[in-house]
């Protein structure tokens, strides 16, 4: 193995133990020892691929960014499906998904939003700006519903795309808080009422059917 592919891997598996663990215990609470204790690496190694540990966050939160923006790509990109069918996907996404499990669990907006807008810039800037990009598409995937005649014409995109993600980040905060998913099956009805057209029925709600 070369030694830049080991250093890869090296830096990959820090990211993912930390990941990880910034999921379980926040990123204040979470010491450079608990990391490397956690991918069994010295503790100089994590220096060498990150001179902080905001340096680390940041990558860490680039990361999660990027793999959050492909896998909401492959969703809303899909191939012969309606504009509110891909945003109905999308959403389901977040209570179920065979692959990761709910979305929601995973999300780091939910788990260090408020915690590092006091914490680091740098960071709150990362999520900022991924959540502004997040809406963005959105807002594009309700554009396209109205042209495709499957959502209202009366959906302002951008405000909708905001309004409903502002929903589902509220509900999976208050599912965490409660282990409990029902606020999230709250918030896929309300989403199912807010892009229904009036000519056309809803769909059932069933999450595992219409999951990725």
């Amino acid at each position: 193995m070369s030694g830049a592919k080991k250093a890869e891997l090296t830096s990959q598996q820090i990211l993912d133990a930390g990941h990880a663990l910034v999921l379980r215990k926040g990123f204040s609470a979470l010491s450079i020892k608990d990391i490397v204790d956690a991918c069994q690496v010295p503790k100089g190694s994590f220096y060498y691929y990150f001179p902080s540990k905001e340096q680390f966050g940041c990558e860490l939160l680039e990361r999660y960014v990027q793999s959050y923006e492909q896998r909401m790509e492959a969703i809303l990109s899909s191939a012969g499906k309606s504009g509110r069918e891909r945003l109905m996907r999308y959403w389901n996404a977040w209570i179920d998904d065979p692959q990761i499990g709910g979305w929601a669990e995973h999300c780091l907006v939910v788990k260090l939003g408020a915690e590092i807008a006091d914490l680091s810039d740098a960071m709150r800037l990362i999520l900022h700006d991924g959540v502004m990009r997040l809406t963005d598409r959105l807002a594009r995937t309700i554009m396209e519903g109205r042209g495709d005649g499957s959502l209202p014409l009366s959906l302002k995109p951008e405000a909708a795309a905001r309004t409903l993600y502002h929903l589902w980040l509220g509900a999976a905060l208050v599912a965490k808080l409660g282990q409990d998913k029902a606020p999230l099956r709250d918030a896929l009805v309300a989403t199912e009422r807010e892009l229904a057209c009036p000519t056309a029925p809803m769909s059932p709600v069933n999450s595992s059917s219409s999951s990725p």
